[in-house]
């Protein structure tokens, strides 16, 4: 399956990604791709976004190169991806509402749908099989969306959603490899030799930051292959091999609820951001841990693509969640005990 034009594929997509996302480094601030500091922000110095760009780029010079006969088969699909990019380029550009990028996020679902693309069942549980009949392409959408958004919201810190999209796609890339699936496998190593390029520049301190041009674009990728490969595995295994953005966004809107604020409200509460404290600022210690922890699932995810009682890995995922909750809170907690009950109780008066 690893033909020759492949690998000359892989070869085109790292070496164009890099020289395209040089080019971005040098005419960013003229291209107004600047990502400035605030309150928020992980970094203190102006820095050029948008290497997105330079990764699907990359992948799409390569696709022309090669005349990649996967894009002509699965049109429809490639023009998702290219809706999801171009709504990224705009928020790299100009900030767009989330609400317009939730928007786009669902047309370009509705895409995939059209080729035959959505989650059609949850699965078998207790001896039944979970179809989800006309219920599939708003779960469809819902499942996609959410996690294009939990990727995005990893890209926090140099390296960390590169690194586990690489992570990701070489897990799904493993499976389709298993299963002579040329569209999973082209796809996943197309992006990942994109993704390394920008990785050489985006290591700590980066050079360039991925911007949404980049996360949503990649976490819808991931969605796709992710639902491509379900013929091949067990659903449930996905929260596994997708374990770190999605343990991350559930575990940051379960905290918002309970603490009383809207669950989409912007924090810096999340895991990349309670463990670099931890580790008092050390961005490289961090992104290796979190990248560790991603790779460990992932490796859980391929093991338990073919295990039949789902109710055990479900249960199993539930209580990886409940466990980092609890950790993360007590983190939370003797990093600044008094913070969060000041919070609570100003919220309440």
């Amino acid at each position: 399956m690893i033909t020759s034009l492949l690998l000359i594929k892989i070869f085109i997509s790292f070496i164009a990604s890099f020289i395209f996302i040089q080019l971005i480094i040098h005419f960013a601030p003229k291209l107004d791709l600047v990502d400035i500091p605030n309150h928020r922000s992980m970094h203190k110095h102006v820095t050029p976004r948008g290497a997105g760009i330079g990764i699907i780029f990359g992948v799409i010079l390569s696709d022309i190169l090669t005349l990649n006969p996967i894009v002509y088969s699965h049109i429809i699909v490639f023009f998702a991806i290219f809706m999801v990019f171009i709504i990224g380029v705009l928020d790299d550009h100009r900030d767009t509402a989330p609400k317009t990028k939730f928007i786009i996020i669902f047309i370009a679902t509705l895409l995939l749908y059209l080729d035959h693309i959505s989650i059609n069942t949850l699965g078998r549980f207790f001896g039944y099989d979970l179809s989800l009949g006309w219920f599939a392409l708003p779960f469809t959408m819902f499942a996609v969306a959410g996690f294009t958004n939990a990727l995005n919201l990893t890209d926090g810190l140099d390296g960390l959603a590169g690194g586990i999209s690489i992570i990701i796609l070489g897990a799904l890339c493993s499976i389709g490899y298993e299963h002579h699936d040329l569209f999973i496998v082209s796809v996943s190593l197309s992006f990942i030799a994109a993704i390394a390029a920008f990785l050489i520049l985006n290591w700590h301190p980066a050079k360039i930051f991925m911007g949404d041009s980049g996360s949503l674009t990649l976490g819808f990728v991931i969605s796709v292959l992710s639902i491509k490969a379900l013929p091949y595995m067990q659903p449930t295994s996905i929260l596994f091999l997708a374990a770190l953005p999605i343990m991350d966004t559930l575990i940051v809107m379960i905290r918002r609820k309970r603490h009383g604020y809207s669950m989409f409200t912007p924090d810096k509460l999340h895991l990349h951001h309670i463990i670099l404290n931890f580790f008092q600022g050390d961005v490289k210690k961090t992104v290796f841990i979190l990248l560790l922890l991603q790779g460990i699932y992932s490796v859980m995810g391929i093991d338990f693509s073919d295990y039949p009682r789902q109710r055990y890995t479900l249960l199993l995922y539930g209580l990886n969640v409940t466990f980092f909750y609890m950790i993360l809170n007590g983190m939370i907690a003797k990093q600044n005990p008094f913070s969060t009950r000041r919070k609570i109780r100003k919220k309440r008066n």
